[in-house]
């Protein structure tokens, strides 16, 4: 997964706040932006596509991507940061670019990032509106205020507070795009919360269905898309994980520990702890 290669570069991040008329006329990027409405309004054109942005909507400018900007309200509060997805050795020289495609010269080409946003494992378009912007809202001032300070060590701090803002968003659009798992959401945290400390037994998706009210399948396909696994899946790893600590921390046998977690034989224990671990138990105990 591509996420697991992020080493971003902040190359400005501003909270910007203005009550005088203000625009940015088309222009394209060498680097991302992301722009944040966080009081007032403001008309966003991209590739001929307008959209009118509100306090809670992001916008996010691509390498290359054709857009204009434009206040409609009396003030206008926009905290905004351009970034590049990985630290490059040209990364602390490219320059925030104000004009179009026609007027970039032929040595400033070489500044434009490689678009790597489809390659994220949720989609993201260029404005996405919020339902909860708090959070994010709250992680982007921060990341401001510590690119401002500068204090030591302040370039590995911004590296990890974007990241975290970062799969936010991303979290953010995968309830955007799956409404019905908001919906359903408590009652999948009870059934988590069930399996996590049930672990000394077998339990049945029967069992899981009955206490949650929805139907099997269905269950098996929302927990899925919630939580990246089955809720058995889900129930095997938790019970693995406990056996995995009894192990390691106490001298019970591993007979007795795999009695303990409910599985019928040494046989049945050592083959689940396997597939969940990749390794036989006798691993930890050694």
């Amino acid at each position: 997964m591509i996420l697991n290669n992020l080493s971003p570069y902040i190359r400005v991040a501003m909270d910007d706040s203005t009550t005088d008329s203000w625009f940015i006329q088309e222009r394209v990027l060498f680097d991302y932006e992301l722009l944040y409405v966080m009081e007032g309004e403001l008309l966003v054109t991209i590739e001929d596509e307008v959209f009118e942005g509100k306090r809670g909507d992001i916008f996010l400018f691509r390498p290359g991507q054709r857009h204009s900007l434009r206040k409609i309200s009396r003030k206008l509060r926009q905290p905004h940061i351009h970034f590049d997805f990985f630290y490059q050795e040209d990364s602390p020289g490219v320059k925030v670019s104000f004009r179009s495609r026609e007027k970039i010269t032929e040595e400033e080409e070489q500044w434009f990032r490689e678009d790597i946003m489809d390659r994220m494992p949720v989609p993201l378009s260029s404005h996405l509106r919020l339902k909860n912007p708090l959070l994010i809202e709250q992680m982007l001032i921060q990341l401001i205020n510590e690119f401002d300070m500068k204090m030591p060590f302040f370039e590995i701090k911004i590296k990890g507070l974007f990241i975290q803002l970062w799969i936010q968003i991303l979290r953010e659009n995968y309830w955007n795009l799956h409404p019905h798992l908001i919906t359903n959401f408590q009652t999948l945290l009870r059934v988590k919360d069930f399996l996590m400390h049930t672990p000394e037994r077998k339990v049945s998706l029967e069992e899981i269905s009955k206490m949650s009210g929805i139907s099997k399948h269905y269950l098996i396909r929302l927990f899925k898309k919630a939580f990246g696994m089955s809720p058995l899946q889900y129930h095997q790893f938790i019970r693995i994980q406990r056996a995995k600590h009894l192990i390691q921390f106490t001298d019970n046998s591993i007979e007795g520990i795999a009695e303990k977690m409910g599985y019928p034989n040494i046989h049945a224990f050592s083959r689940a702890f396997k597939t969940v671990d990749g390794t036989p138990p006798s691993f930890y105990r050694n």
